[in-house]
């Protein structure tokens, strides 16, 4: 922070190019509070999409995050994955430890309905997976997927590795981690489910959860799916075209093909659970110190602008890029 009254704020300002502003920081109301960032995390899939300028303009108010501000293409503050501490509040929460759809800022102000307090249980650089778990959380629930079945989980990025940790969970669960990259093997090994590349990964599934970003992810995905299976589709994939083989054995054998979007609740828990229930729910869900595995070494804040070409950079790459705020401990 430059002072009390002043934050800096990552901004998306054309095409590969990106800046930090300062920006003066929003008066506290009634019912808010204010955070100091400790850490963030760039989801590199949407953030590519905003970095390379494409986000649909058909999608440009569907695309909006929480407390993003300026308008698609560009300029635009973008991101939703920061975690940090209670600084001005109610004095119960002064001092805690808390996780906001937020994007890359030092500090904030937001109504304090939109926060998730860190169980103890969960560190604070591991919470800016939040965002991610619900998306996971969400594909689990789209999907259905039950004890005892044969799930396949197409994609090892963040989501997908995060879909097939919740799904190995199930009792009786048979998950397979499917990816184009060996090394994704170490990962699939580390949270207890299997691992296969695309060509050696068993078909006859009952579930089929696609989180590649790609046609020929999508394409696995579909072949793998037994016989009347529910195939979820996680991706996004922006203004890209993608084709979908609806031929060959797509209707013969009554394959099921849903979209899953963390914005909306699925059906069948809309009427009991709030996106601010499911957002405790996945801090939860963060515990396992294994999920650490998926963060890559941490960058510092300031130095985003020069290092995002390569971070965001496709394919392959690390998995969640954890940003470092000057207010996190050394």
């Amino acid at each position: 922070m430059v002072n009390e009254s002043t934050a800096e704020a990552l901004w998306y300002v054309g095409p590969k190019k990106a800046e930090i502003r300062a920006e003066p920081l929003a008066a506290l109301r009634a019912s808010e509070v204010t955070l100091r960032a400790l850490y963030g995390g760039l989801s590199r899939g949407t953030e590519r999409l905003v970095f390379t300028g494409r986000v649909p303009a058909s999608e440009h108010r569907r695309m909006r995050a929480p407390f993003m501000a300026g308008e698609f293409p560009f300029p635009v503050k973008y991101g939703y994955a920061t975690v940090g501490r209670i600084v001005a509040g109610s004095q119960e929460l002064i001092g805690r430890t808390a996780f906001a759809l937020y994007p890359h800022q030092t500090a904030f102000t937001v109504p304090a309905d939109a926060i998730a307090l860190l169980p103890d249980t969960v560190p604070a650089a591991r919470a800016v997976l939040t965002a991610n778990m619900e998306t996971a959380l969400n594909g689990i629930w789209d999907s259905a997927a039950g004890s005892g079945d044969r799930i396949a989980v197409v994609g090892a990025g963040v989501v997908g590795s995060l879909v097939a940790y919740l799904a190995g969970r199930l009792p009786g669960a048979e998950v397979t981690l499917v990816d184009i990259a060996p090394g994704r093997a170490e990962i699939a090994a580390a949270l207890g489910v299997g691992f296969a590349l695309p060509e050696a990964a068993p078909g006859e599934c009952d579930v089929v959860i696609h989180a590649s970003a790609s046609a020929e992810g999508l394409a696995t995905a579909l072949r793998l799916a037994g016989e009347e299976a529910t195939v979820v589709e996680l991706s996004w994939y922006g203004e890209g075209a993608v084709p979908v083989a609806l031929g060959e054995a797509f209707h013969s054998r009554r394959l099921r093909l849903v979209s899953s979007q963390v914005g909306a609740l699925p059906p069948t828990r809309r009427p009991r659970w709030s996106h601010r229930r499911r957002m405790a729910a996945a801090v939860a869900l963060l515990a396992d110190p294994v999920l650490d595995r998926l963060l890559a070494p941490a960058i510092d804040f300031r130095d985003l602008p020069a290092r995002l070409p390569d971070i965001l950079a496709a394919p392959g790459g690390v998995l969640c890029q954890l940003i470092r705020y000057p207010d996190a401990p050394a």
